[in-house]
């Protein structure tokens, strides 16, 4: 038996997410001294916005350089 979800999804704000987006790419940027370009282009290229894996990724850079 298959189970649903009977629930509604909650509406998302989609400025107020990509608000929240920005917010954290600065502090990302600013916390490892990057750029914020730097930053959204590993948000892009991993295909996540978590912070653990983004972080990850800038130490892998760091580590090559």
């Amino acid at each position: 038996m298959a189970q649903t979800n009977k629930t509604k999804p909650e509406a998302v704000n989609p400025t107020s997410e990509a608000r929240v987006e920005e917010e954290e790419v600065a502090y990302l940027s600013k916390r490892h001294r990057v750029s914020s370009a730097i930053v959204q282009e590993i948000i892009r290229r991993t295909g996540t916005s978590e912070r653990s894996a983004v972080e990850r990724e800038i130490r892998k850079g760091m580590a090559r350089r």
